[in-house]
């Protein structure tokens, strides 16, 4: 017989469960247990990972300890990955073996990095950018490898906002500590910063011309020494980073969810499940059945309070709220030291100003969210 838990199981740590814990430890609370289920208690905040990477950040500045959180609000943690739903029978599994079964679940998992098969045939180290975790370990040893060898050469494939970020910070890493190393930027015929203006597109490709890294627009795959470029161009790389948009666990097919096109958890607009409204999915787990909403952290955070009063009130049986996204989203996007390109529809700003903007928005955000001691995430091999 598993073991049950209280009326709401949390799965996952991300910025919408964040915003849900912060409520709970504000008092507002069910008469009831909560439960959060995450496999690692430190939470490391994605939008200061390239600041880290720049050297602008230490570890332990970018991190939220879920510990801390869960203790202020009264929810009983439990430390374990998530590896399978039935919600028909109202139960998740976990990575150590354990079931749990649940009243009301909230999914706010994150994603895997897509694209990884047909980069993977490449006989180069491939460093996806998710799971975050894994990134930040691999990245400090893909750093150690560059500093230790003449001429690496780097290739960041996707380029969106997160690939075009990750470009920027390991140029300014390699500048700092791995003399002659280089970075090139591949991303698809969709060209550069899909879903942005042009004007935004135009400026971010001066910025890599002026530092010297190439953008490349074609679709890529793995080969011997580096990659395939669909123009038949072989590009040499000593190691690939994959930025190449988002991909649902694989175990939500078989969770019996109503899923997207895209195979994420279907929500409606109070983002309750189109097929089973005792679970909610917030951030990249879940796609809505009535707009586009694009995989960004930004609606996540915003989503965060409704699905904080959506989940309270679905407990106490009282109406939801529906989360309407803007119609313009704020994007800053870190450029280099100190310097950042702020994108807000047709609007494009870049230099030193957007990126001090940026630096305490995002410190703030992790304030807000509570310090832990330093030093435990500095000392992680």
């Amino acid at each position: 017989m598993p073991p049950r838990t209280g009326p709401l199981l949390l799965a996952g740590g991300g910025h919408a469960h964040l915003a849900v814990l912060a409520a709970l430890a504000r008092g507002e609370r069910p008469r009831a247990e909560v439960s959060l289920v995450v496999p690692d208690p430190l939470q490391i905040y994605s939008g200061m990972v390239p600041g880290w990477m720049t050297g602008h950040y230490t570890l332990d500045e970018c991190t939220i300890d879920l510990r801390e959180l869960a203790r202020r609000a009264g929810v009983r943690l439990m430390l374990d990955a998530v590896t399978g739903i039935d919600a028909n029978r109202r139960r998740i599994e976990l990575a150590g073996g354990d079931a749990l079964d649940y009243a009301l679940l909230s999914l706010d998992l994150g994603s895997q990095t897509a694209g990884l098969g047909a980069l993977g045939s490449s006989d180069r180290p491939l460093l996806p950018i998710r799971p975050l975790r894994e990134f930040v370990v691999h990245w400090r040893q893909l750093l150690a490898r560059a500093v230790a060898t003449p001429r690496f050469h780097l290739v960041v494939v996707g380029a969106g906002a997160a690939g075009v970020e990750v470009a920027f910070a390991a140029h300014h890493a390699f500048a700092a500590r791995a003399h002659g190393a280089s970075v090139t930027l591949v991303g698809s015929a969709a060209g550069l910063l899909p879903g942005h203006a042009p004007a935004v597109a135009r400026r971010v490709e001066t910025l890599l011309g002026e530092h010297r890294i190439r953008c490349v627009r074609a679709a890529a795959t793995g080969a011997s020494g580096g990659l395939l470029l669909e123009t038949g161009e072989r590009l040499a790389a000593d190691a690939i980073v994959a930025t190449t948009g988002a991909a649902p666990p694989a175990w939500l097919r078989g969770s019996g969810l109503a899923l997207g096109a895209a195979g994420f958890v279907a929500v409606g607009a109070d983002h309750a499940s189109v097929s089973h409204p005792e679970v909610f999915a917030a951030g990249d787990v879940c796609e809505r059945d009535d707009v586009l909403l694009p995989r960004a952290g930004v609606h996540a955070v915003r989503a965060g309070p409704v699905l904080a009063h959506n989940l309270l009130a679905r407990l106490a049986g009282k109406p939801t709220l529906r989360y309407t996204p803007r119609a313009r989203s704020l994007y800053l996007l870190a450029t280099g030291p100190r310097h950042a390109v702020l994108s807000w529809g047709s609007l494009c700003v870049a230099g030193r100003a957007p990126w001090y903007w940026k630096d305490r928005i995002d410190r703030r955000y992790v304030r807000r969210h509570g310090s832990r001691a330093p030093g435990t995430l500095e000392r992680t091999p």
